[in-house]
């Protein structure tokens, strides 16, 4: 059987980066142990889990953040979704769905993750059902050019430019966590 270049990808991706704490390397190594085990890791098919691309936005000016409000999960969350069989790489799945659910392109992509996450979600199981399973997300970083503006897709209930420190009520941990590691990696 030939290698999924988009698996290879993601275990290149993992395998390179360093993890910014102990705890974030602990989730690389799951990640990479749940590509060894699953062929199918990169695709909605693993109905256990499948690797997702995502990427917090941040504005021009480095001051304020892109957010959806997210319809299946009703939070506020950073842009981003499934890796598709038209996306060459990870950092590409991630930049798609940022413009997707952004409306803002081009943006400027950090190839290296920011952080990873994996979390329990409802996904659509492509027959009109929902299943209970693991999305493993990689986290990117995207800089919007000069002069850029959002527009909202028909993937979110609302989309909104959200300053670092008065993030939205109800904001969960691992996207204050996300903001946070954006924050310290642009020195911002």
């Amino acid at each position: 059987m030939t290698p999924d270049p988009l698996h290879l990808d993601a275990v290149r991706v993992l395998s390179d980066w360093s993890a910014p704490t102990p705890a974030q390397d602990m989730v690389r190594l799951d990640y990479l142990s749940f590509l060894d085990a699953h062929p199918d890791a990169m695709t909605r098919g693993n109905r256990v889990g499948h690797l997702t691309g995502s990427a917090l936005v941040v504005d021009t000016e480095r001051e304020a953040v892109l957010l959806t409000l997210h319809p299946l999960v009703g939070r506020w969350l950073q842009l981003g979704g499934h890796v598709e069989t038209s996306d060459a790489t990870l950092v590409d799945a991630a930049r798609r769905e940022s413009i997707e659910e952004g409306g803002i392109d081009p943006v400027d992509i950090d190839a290296q993750p920011l952080r990873l996450d994996r979390h329990r979600v409802r996904c659509r199981d492509g027959r009109g059902g929902e299943d209970l399973l693991d999305h493993l997300d990689v986290q990117f970083l995207v800089l919007t050019p000069p002069g850029s503006v959002e527009q909202r897709s028909s993937e979110s209930l609302d989309l909104r430019w959200w300053p670092w420190s008065t993030l939205p009520d109800g904001t969960d941990d691992s996207v204050r966590a996300l903001v946070q590691e954006a924050r310290s990696r642009l020195g911002a």
